[in-house]
Order: structure tokens, then C-alpha cells, then sequence
């Protein structure tokens, strides 16, 4: 006798009772991203704390890693195309606009964002780093090499 598994459908996102099903007609910026509405919509929906993008310059770790953190996801795989059959940009090229990008016209304009995503991401590493190793002090280096020399004579 074969023991058969109940099929369990997971819910996609966490629906609060009462709360709107669709988004209001203001909740997306035509110029890209979404308004206070439409963030304010998957707030009461779903529970979700979304902060408008980064338009300005990424000048401090946070800013670094919100906008780097956005555009690595959002350009290193792109989900859909850049343009639609009329030749004008699509919801997902717009987003880039919401965080003070160029809007990307073809795939490899979005990989180019996806680059400067890395390079954001690597700059919020090393600001962190640096700031991590001027309150602590560095570990000796003598360990690990006395380590190495006494394995390698047994």
C-alpha cells in the first residue's frame, strides 16, 4: 500500500482579511516604480514595509546596497523585454527610471545596469569592511602559517 501525499497548494503571498484585492489606479507611476498608494496597497495587502527607490547618488552603505541589491536582481536575469511591440519601454525597463537609472532599451543595456549593481555591491562590502576592521583589530597572521608548517611535517 502506497501511502499518498495530500497535495497542499502554499499561498503565493499572505492576504490580510478586508484588505483590497487589486491595486487603485494611482498606485503605479507611469514613469516606473510605484506611487505611496501602490506602496502603501502591498502594505495593508500583504504585509510587506516597501521604501520608495534610490534616485539620487548611492553615497552611503545603506543607499549602496538598497539600489546595488535592486539592480543585480532585477537586470542580471531579466524577466520579460526591455520594449513592447510598439517599440515603447515596458514596466520592468521603467523600474530602472524609479531608482534614477537610464531606462534600459535592450537586454544588454539592462546587463549594464546589472554591472553597476555589482559594482555598488562591491563598494558597500568595502566600506564595511573598512569600517569593520578600524573597531577591531586585525587577527595575527602567525596562526595559521605555524598551523601549515606543523602539518606539513607529521
Amino acid at each position: 500500500m502506497a501511502v499518498e501525499k495530500a497535495a497542499t497548494k502554499k499561498p503565493t503571498a499572505l492576504k490580510r482579511a478586508g484588505a483590497p484585492k487589486s491595486m487603485p489606479p494611482d498606485g503605479r507611476n507611469p514613469k516606473g516604480g510605484l506611487t505611496a498608494k501602490g506602496r502603501a496597497f502591498f502594505a495593508e495587502r500583504d504585509g510587506l514595509h516597501l521604501k520608495a527607490g534610490v534616485t539620487g547618488p548611492a553615497d552611503t552603505p545603506e543607499k549602496m546596497l538598497r539600489k546595488g541589491s535592486f539592480l543585480v536582481r532585477t537586470f542580471t536575469h531579466p524577466r520579460g523585454p526591455m520594449l513592447d511591440k510598439n517599440g515603447e519601454p515596458t514596466r520592468l525597463a521603467l523600474s530602472a527610471h524609479a531608482w534614477g537609472e537610464k531606462v534600459p532599451s535592450s537586454v544588454s543595456a539592462a546587463h549594464t545596469l546589472a554591472a553597476k549593481g555589482h559594482t555598488l555591491l562591491a563598494k558597500y562590502h568595502a566600506e564595511k569592511e573598512k569600517a569593520g576592521t578600524a573597531t577591531k583589530t586585525a587577527p595575527s597572521k602567525k596562526a595559521p602559517a605555524a598551523r601549515r608548517s606543523a602539518a606539513g611535517s607529521s
